[in-house]
């Protein structure tokens, strides 16, 4: 006897784990290239107990630390013993030799040799240095217990559209401990970061600035692994099977018509299944979401001194008319207007 053919919706539930990390690497690759990531090894801490430090919310240093950039992302790894770190209002978390912590929507935090301790940031400190970076400070009581953290920070986009940070939590903490297949490839950088902190080789700056980016990465690519069936999202959806190839499709082609029943077909499921699912997990109905991802793209290309009916015409607009009237409704000012003020602000 043979069984009924099964539901679209079930094919795709069986697809491979490959396939869905193939999905999910070109689209978080393509988010990457678009949002512009600008990376900085900035501190190099040798601390002895008892210390603390205090950052404040990332936007109040990001035209010190990264010029230009739209949002900064401050993050630490810890070269050498343990220490405490934490979000402002949340618990301390206990950081091994390895571990690396992540701030990614910019609020104060705090870096400590034990819980509960608070300090006043010291805003002098972010100063952009006429020297080479990092800047390598010894600091603490001259106790025993001895840290070594390296700070970096990351530059990116945030507007038009950036759905990558909006997915992110306020802390990722990643363990330097466990198997060494999952931890293997952020313990290579982390040794090269350390080495070259140190070193005054010729271009360390550059390979410093491009170790902070894939570490960056890499912390996004172990953060989704760990997100639950449950999970809701942008960077869950580019694990779930449907939603994850529509946002392929889309990334992967935003010049095409798409309509959500040329989605649908092309992904396998109905109109219906395709319009929910994405709009429950990614937060917004597909054809919104082009909308925004092609407005990112443009602005972009404007950057990149595109002529504003070239820019309409890649991204899928018959005229240059209608994408000038979408820009201005989803950027809040005609193109060619965002271009010079942005160029004017740089």
């Amino acid at each position: 006897m043979h069984e009924p053919p099964a539901h679209p919706s079930e094919r795709h539930d069986r697809a491979s784990d490959a396939h869905g990390d193939a999905v999910s690497a070109d689209v978080l690759s393509d988010v990457l290239r678009s949002v512009r990531l600008t990376g900085a090894v900035y501190f190099d801490f040798e601390l002895s107990a008892p210390w603390v430090a205090e950052a404040p919310p990332s936007h109040e240093i990001a035209a010190m630390v990264i010029p230009g950039a739209q949002r900064v992302i401050e993050y630490h790894l810890i070269a050498r013993g343990a220490c405490w770190g934490h979000a402002v209002d949340e618990p301390p978390i206990r950081l091994e030799e390895g571990d690396l912590i992540v701030f990614p929507q910019g609020d104060p935090h705090v870096m400590s040799s034990a819980p509960g301790m608070r300090a006043t940031p010291d805003m002098s400190m972010y100063a952009r240095p006429t020297t080479s970076l990092p800047l390598v400070f010894e600091r603490g009581g001259g106790g025993p217990e001895r840290t070594r953290v390296i700070c970096c920070f990351l530059g990116c986009d945030e507007r038009p559209f950036n759905p990558l940070l909006a997915a992110l939590p306020r802390t990722l903490h990643l363990s330097g401990a466990g198997n060494q297949a999952a931890t293997g490839w952020l313990a290579t950088l982390l040794n090269i970061a350390v080495r070259e902190s140190g070193s005054a080789r010729a271009g360390r700056d550059n390979v410093l600035a491009r170790m902070s980016e894939l570490m960056f990465v890499e912390a996004i690519r172990r953060y989704i692994e760990t997100l639950s069936p449950a999970h809701t999202g942008w960077l869950a959806g580019l694990r779930d099977p449907v939603v994850g190839q529509t946002l392929a499709m889309l990334h992967g082609t935003p010049a095409t018509p798409w309509t959500v029943e040329s989605l649908a077909r092309a992904v396998g499921v109905s109109r219906s299944v395709l319009a929910d699912r994405f709009s429950e997990i990614v937060g917004q109905p597909p054809m919104h979401y082009l909308a925004l991802w092609r407005m990112q793209l443009a602005s972009r290309l404007l950057l990149e001194g595109g002529a504003v009916a070239e820019v309409a015409t890649a991204i899928g607009y018959e005229s240059e008319a209608a994408f000038s009237r979408a820009f201005k409704k989803l950027v809040g000012d005609a193109p060619a207007t965002w271009r010079r003020a942005k160029r004017a602000r740089v």
